[in-house]
């Protein structure tokens, strides 16, 4: 029996024999002839990849994915290429500051004659942040308490050139024209009856042509068809039905209405100029400290400081709700250059983010006409805040006038602006540039100065046709009487008793003095009648009694003279100027000695308790409720809140 080692000894133990008479290689030769080819046939494989590559990338440095590349080659290349899935139908709208200005087309309904004449008509309506630096289109007058409480406008009725907030929308000019109906016999002929054939015949024929272009205005028929058909086997109730044939890919939806909860987005521009912190730059901004400190958390390690440098532009995008508004990036730019930008993702957490699509305001951030706010130290007075910004939206100086004059008895037009100063305003404009003219009339306005918001709103009373501003309970906004007739003199002595300068005892003072120099303008407090105008023996000298409504009486004393056409049983009115200071009758120098009386018992002017001003009632009440509403819901305001009544 054959075995391995028997097999193996037969082979013998001799290399084996080659043809051409060669030895056999020996194996450790061939390990190495493989493992030197493999490795030098490596090395020329990468080396002829890498130049390929090298040739294919173009000399860019990285790859990217599909959608990166597309991304970063410029929007030229392909802005012309149709839509395709995935991308934006229509493009995110980005505001340069939050909505600040509004044109708007309004109906509105003037009275002419014995006609109602609805027609369109451009409004302009305007939220000014009252500390930015806004640059007036014109000189402005200085401030003068004289110049802001008196009425120089004239006696006679104004026109209503505006009119009121018509309810509905009208394409153009309409005129209607109410007429009684006629109880009695009438002139018109009357047609005579038609027949239910002729019914029929008629209802026929005109039903199917109503339509409004290529549709049909309704999805089924007018009138129901069965209701002239005794046979409702032959009756197509589709045959009405018009279909709407849409493109492939389309989708319809029903348009969004926008109400006050309607989310926003809005970028807002901050300059730099000066060195500071970030969270200093956008609290002088008016952002609340913890959201300044919160965004600077994140800024801070990105661009390795806590401040900002001059030049730099500081944009913040932020999503508004209502009366709330959530930042959601932020970008800081070195000048026109981006550096960094950061956004909320899914968790509410800053991450790093690209750059935003860029937009005009950063690259003008530094314009004269900028409308940053600056430092808190630096801020204008109220007077010049509100002139300034009325000015550069399109007000007209008689426009911020009047603003001045409604706001007088409610806000200290010397006092220093704060950040969050603002003003609201809705006026009639001439075309869509949203300039103010000489016609344009001022509907609204709300202002907010610290804790206080007045709001007040344009009305004409029906009942005597005068025009007015009342707030949103009917009540005027202006004050029944004022409690200074002389807006720039200068408080001396007031009511109680008090040792008499020239009779030299104790002697009860009825009144409040004010010393200003001779021939300085005196103002009635309140609308009323001259009661009294004349020389008062008693020592007061020249003396003006004015009678106001409900038992009210002011008495103005030592003047040097009463203005022209001050008589006893002149109408006027408030603000108007009715003397002048002197120090007639008993008086040691010119001043004016001031008193109110009411129901025929001389009162404190500076402590006495003063009704509010005119009241609309029952009838008017209701129409001016009607005339808020419209603007309201026009300017998308919330309603009143309600007051339970037990």
């Amino acid at each position: 029996m054959m075995t391995e080692k028997m097999m193996i000894r037969s082979f013998g133990n001799e290399p084996p024999l080659l043809a051409d008479g060669r030895r056999a290689p020996d194996r450790r030769e061939v390990s190495l002839r493989w493992l030197s080819g493999t490795f030098l046939t490596g090395i020329t494989s990468s080396v002829l990849m890498g130049v390929a590559l090298f040739a294919a990338l173009d000399g860019r440095q990285q790859l990217a994915i599909p959608a990166e590349a597309y991304a970063n080659i410029n929007a030229e290349a392909h802005a012309d290429t149709d839509v395709t899935r995935g991308s934006r139908l229509i493009a995110p709208a980005i505001a340069a500051k939050p909505s600040d200005r509004k044109i708007m087309e309004v109906s509105t309904v003037v009275h002419e004659g014995d006609k109602e004449v609805v027609r369109r008509q451009p409004f302009a309506r305007v939220k000014m942040t009252l500390a930015a630096n806004h640059v007036a289109t014109e000189d402005y007058p200085s401030f003068n308490p004289l110049t802001i409480f008196s009425a120089d406008e004239p006696d006679a009725q104004p026109t209503v050139r505006t009119g009121q907030i018509y309810g509905s929308d009208v394409e153009s000019e309409v005129s209607l024209k109410t007429v009684a109906y006629p109880a009695a016999k009438s002139d018109l002929q009357v047609a005579p009856g038609m027949t239910l054939d002729e019914i029929e015949e008629n209802v026929r024929s005109n039903g199917s042509v109503l339509t409004d272009g290529a549709a049909q205005v309704a999805a089924l028929y007018y009138v129901d068809p069965r209701r002239f058909s005794n046979d409702d086997n032959d009756v197509d109730l589709t045959a009405g039905l018009t279909a709407r044939v849409l493109e492939q890919n389309m989708t319809v939806s029903a348009p969004e209405s926008i109400t006050p909860q309607t989310e926003e987005f809005a970028d807002d521009i901050i300059p730099v100029r000066q060195d500071a912190s970030i969270i200093k730059t956008m609290t002088d901004s008016g952002y609340p400290e913890p959201q300044a400190k919160g965004l600077s958390a994140y800024l801070s390690p990105m661009i390795g400081s806590d401040d900002l440098s001059k030049g730099d532009v500081l944009r913040i995008g932020i999503l508004q709700r209502g009366e709330q508004a959530k930042i959601i990036r932020a970008s800081v730019y070195r000048g026109t250059r981006h550096l960094i930008t950061v956004a909320l993702d899914d968790h509410d957490r800053f991450v790093a983010g690209r750059e935003p699509p860029q937009i005009d305001a950063v690259t003008t951030a530094f314009d004269d006409n900028s409308t940053s706010v600056p430092s808190n130290q630096n801020l204008p007075r109220v007077y010049d805040g509100i002139y300034r910004a009325a000015l550069s939206y399109g007000m007209t100086k008689d426009m911020t006038a009047l603003v001045i004059k409604l706001l007088a008895s409610s806000v200290d037009f010397q006092a220093e602006l704060r950040p969050t100063d603002t003003l609201e305003a809705f006026f009639s404009v001439a075309d869509s540039s949203g300039q103010a003219t000489a016609d344009s009339e001022l509907l609204y306005v709300n202002a907010r100065f610290g804790d206080t918001q007045t709001r007040f709103y344009r009305f004409q009373d029906p009942e005597d046709g005068s025009i007015d501003y009342f707030d949103q309970d009917g009540k005027s906004i202006r004050q029944f009487l004022l409690r200074n007739p002389v807006p720039n003199g200068i408080f001396k002595s007031g009511f109680g008793m008090r040792r008499h300068p020239i009779l030299g005892f104790a002697r009860m003072h009825t009144g409040v003095d004010w010393a200003a120099p001779r021939g300085t303008a005196i103002i009635a407090v309140g609308n009323g009648t001259v009661e009294k105008a004349g020389w008062d023996s008693g020592g007061y000298g020249n003396q003006t009694i004015v009678r106001h409504a409900n038992g009210y009486e002011s008495s103005y004393n030592h003047q040097s003279a009463i203005a022209k056409g001050v008589v006893p049983g002149a109408k006027v009115r408030q603000g108007q100027v009715i003397g002048w200071v002197g120090t007639t009758g008993e008086s040691t120098g010119p001043h004016l000695h001031y008193e109110m009386i009411v129901n025929g018992t001389k009162v404190d002017p500076l402590r006495v308790r003063l009704p509010g001003g005119k009241s609309l009632k029952a009838g008017a009440l209701a129409k001016f409720e009607d005339e808020r509403q419209r603007i309201d819901a026009l300017l998308g305001n919330q309603p009143p809140p309600q007051v339970a009544s037990k």
